[in-house]
C-alpha cells in the first residue's frame, strides 16, 4: 500500500549543520520549484521539510514517475547543480514504503534530531504540511501521514519527559543566568564573540534581559550588539571600570584569566543588588580564575559543570526514548491499519461490484431463455437470490485480501492481481487508486 511512498534528504549527520544551507530552497522560489519538480517527476504528492538540522522531501510516486531512485533529481532540485548518480547517492539518504513512514514519525517526534526530543521540529513539519496543501500536492497518503506524525509527536510530549531538560550547552548556561537574574534583575555581560555568546544573546534578548557585549576588539562586538540594542565595551574598558552587571557569560579563546583579583573585586562590588555577580565561564582554560572567585565569594559555574548537567539531561532523555519509541511503533501499526482499511474498502467494493455484475448478466441470459416462462414476481425473486449469492461469493476473497493487506508481505496484493485476467486486474487497480473512472464504473454498475 505504501510502496509508492518515498523520502529523500540530508541531515546534520551527513554534512554538518553549516553545509545544510547549500541544500535549502530559496523562500522566494520554493513554491514554484516544488510544483515544477512534482510535475516533472510524475509525483502525485510532495512535501518539503527544511530545518536547521535537515532538508527532506516526502513524496508519492505514480505510474508516470520516471525513476525508482529520485536522488539525482532531488540533488539537482535542492542544490541547483547537476551531479552524478554516485554523488547523489553519497550526498542524500533515501527511505521507501514503511521505512519512509517510520522516518517521518521519528523525525516529527524529535527522535532523530541532533538534540534528542527537540519540540521545534513538530512545528516545522506542520509548516511543510501546510505548504504541501497550499500547492495542491497533499493527497490522501501525505494527509494521513502528517496527521498521524503530529499526533504521535504530541502524545510523546504529553506522556514522556523526553523533551525535559536542556542538552545544548549554551541554553543550559542561559537557563542558569535567567534563573539568577529573576531574583536579582539587572544587565548581563556577554564576554567574547563566539557561537556560544551569539546563541546566548538571542535567548537572553528574547527574555527581555538587557545585554552588555564585551570583546577585546569592539568592531566584532558591535556587530553582535546591534540587533539587540546592547552596549559595547572593550575588554580593557570593562576590566578598568566595569559597569554594574548581575551576571557574566564568558566564552573566549584566551589562554590566561581575563581579570585579576583586584579587577574582579571591583566588579563584584558594583552589582545593583549588592550581591556578587554570577559568572558562567564556558572557556577552557577558564576565563576567570576559580581560586580567585572562590576567595572573593563570587559564584562561578564552569564548563565542566555545564557539561555534567547536559549529560544528566541527555541520560534522562535516553531513558524516556524507549517509551517514546514504543509509542511510535504503536502509531506505525495503527497507521498501517488505517491504510489497509482505506484500500480494502475500495478493493472490496470493486470486487463486490464485479461479482454482482457477473451475476446480473448471467441471470438476464437465463431469464431470456430457460426461465422465460416465469412471471415477473418469480423473475424478481431469482434476481434477488442471485444478488445475495454474489455477495456471499465475494465475501470469501474479501476475507483473504483483508488478511493480505493487514499481515501479508510487501507485494502480496500485486501478486494477487497478477493472477487475474488483465482487464479485471486493471479495474481493481483503478479502484485502489480511487480514480474518477473507477468511481464512475462502480456507480454505473
Amino acid at each position: 500500500m505504501l510502496r509508492n511512498l518515498g523520502m529523500i534528504g540530508v541531515s546534520w549527520r551527513q554534512s554538518g549543520k553549516a553545509s545544510l544551507a547549500g541544500y535549502t530552497l530559496e523562500p522566494a522560489t520554493v513554491e514554484t520549484a516544488l510544483a515544477a519538480f512534482a510535475k516533472e517527476q510524475g509525483l502525485s504528492e510532495l512535501a518539503y521539510i527544511a530545518t536547521c538540522n535537515r532538508v527532506e522531501l516526502v513524496f508519492v510516486c505514480t505510474e508516470d514517475t520516471p525513476s525508482v531512485d529520485l536522488r539525482p533529481q532531488a540533488l539537482r532540485l535542492l542544490t541547483g547543480q547537476e551531479g552524478t548518480a554516485a554523488e547523489a547517492l553519497k550526498a542524500l539518504r533515501a527511505w521507501g514504503g514503511e521505512g519512509a513512514m517510520e522516518h517521518l514519525f521519528l523525525t516529527t517526534a524529535g527522535l532523530d534530531s541532533a538534540m534528542l526530543g527537540e519540540v521545534e521540529i513538530a512545528g516545522q513539519v506542520r509548516t511543510a504540511w501546510d505548504l504541501s496543501r497550499r500547492l495542491g500536492l497533499c493527497g490522501p497518503i501525505l494527509e494521513t501521514l502528517f496527521e498521524e506524525a503530529l499526533r504521535v509527536a504530541g502524545t510523546i510530549r504529553g506522556e514522556t519527559r523526553i523533551g525535559a531538560g536542556r542538552v545544548s550547552l549554551a541554553e543550559i548556561a542561559v537557563d542558569l543566568i535567567r534563573e539568577h537574574v529573576s531574583e536579582a534583575p539587572g544587565r548581563v555581560a556577554l564576554v567574547g564573540v563566539s557561537p556560544m555568546t551569539e546563541r546566548a544573546a538571542v535567548s537572553l534578548h528574547a527574555a527581555g534581559i538587557p545585554l552588555l557585549i564585551v570583546n577585546r576588539t569592539t568592531s566584532r562586538a558591535e556587530a553582535l550588539a546591534e540587533p539587540y540594542g546592547a552596549e559595547v565595551l572593550s575588554l580593557a574598558e570593562f576590566a578598568h571600570n566595569p559597569p554594574p552587571v548581575e551576571a557574566i557569560l564568558s566564552a573566549t579563546g584566551a589562554t590566561e584569566p581575563l581579570l585579576d583579583k583586584e579587577q574582579l573585586e571591583r566588579l563584584g562590588a558594583r552589582t545593583p543588588t549588592g550581591d556578587s555577580p554570577l559568572i558562567v565561564d564556558m572557556s577552557i582554560p577558564p576565563d576567570f580564575d576559580p581560586e580567585v572567585c572562590r576567595a572573593l565569594d563570587i559564584p562561578r559555574i564552569s564548563m565542566e559543570e555545564i557539561t555534567r548537567r547536559a549529560e544528566q539531561n541527555r541520560s534522562a532523555r535516553l531513558l524516556e526514548a524507549a517509551q517514546a519509541r514504543e509509542l511510535v511503533d504503536e502509531a506505525l501499526q495503527k497507521t498501517n491499519e488505517r491504510f489497509a482499511e482505506r484500500y480494502s474498502g475500495r478493493l472490496f467494493g470493486a470486487l463486490q461490484q464485479r461479482y454482482r455484475r457477473t451475476a446480473e448478466e448471467g441471470v438476464k441470459r437465463l431469464l431470456k431463455k430457460d426461465l422465460a416462462h416465469l412471471n415477473p414476481a418469480e423473475q424478481d425473486a431469482v434476481e434477488t437470490w442471485a444478488a445475495a449469492l454474489a455477495r456471499r461469493f465475494a465475501h470469501i476473497p474479501c476475507l483473504g485480501l483483508r488478511g493480505l493487506l493487514h499481515a501479508g508481505p510487501e507485494g502480496s496484493l500485486e501478486a494477487f492481481l497478477s493472477g487475474l485476467e488483465p482487464e479485471f486486474a486493471e479495474e481493481l487497480r483503478l479502484a485502489l487508486q480511487g480514480t474518477p473512472q473507477a468511481r464512475q464504473d462502480s456507480h454505473a454498475a
